[in-house]
């Protein structure tokens, strides 16, 4: 990952958040924390950052986070569905404006021809409304997780611009 990229990334967000007075939170599964953590390295994240729930397992995303499990069952955890129940379980949770979720295979295995290793799910939300996408990466199980954070990272400047 370019440090100084995403850092110059996690600043403008920050200073986006900020001056909004608006504070956000996190759900990650493939990533494991990668993303708090790269939110939580720029000084005076606390201002702006309120949390992050590591939910890796299906019991966590159903339990912490409000995913019906019907919607884990029929939709698997790597799906819009699910992300997207994610990103509004964690608003809810922790009382952010904005959030963001993340759930994908990152290897190296796990795949399927359906859901390759690269395969991750996003979503974003905010009081009212909430998008998601897919995309496939590529590269080692670390490279798959950087590129999560990174377009994370990206993901939510697009909402808070």
């Amino acid at each position: 990952m370019d440090m100084h990229l995403i850092s110059r990334a996690v600043a403008e967000l920050g200073e986006c958040l900020r001056v909004e007075n608006n504070v956000l939170a996190t759900a990650e599964s493939c990533t494991g924390g990668l993303l708090a953590s790269t939110l939580t390295d720029t000084p005076g994240s606390s201002e702006w950052f309120a949390g992050s729930v590591v939910a890796y397992s299906n019991e966590v995303k159903a339990g912490l986070l409000g995913v019906p499990r019907e919607v884990l069952d029929e939709h698997g955890a790597v799906s819009e569905p699910v992300v997207r129940a994610m990103a509004e379980g964690v608003l809810k949770a922790v009382g952010a404006q904005v959030s963001v979720a993340i759930s994908g295979i990152a290897g190296p295995g796990g795949g399927t021809p359906e859901k390759p290793v690269g395969t991750v799910w996003m979503a974003w939300a905010w009081p009212g409304g909430s998008r998601a996408r897919r995309y496939d990466f590529s590269g080692t199980r670390t490279q798959v997780k950087e590129q999560s954070v990174m377009t994370a990272v990206n993901g939510l400047l697009g909402v808070v611009r």
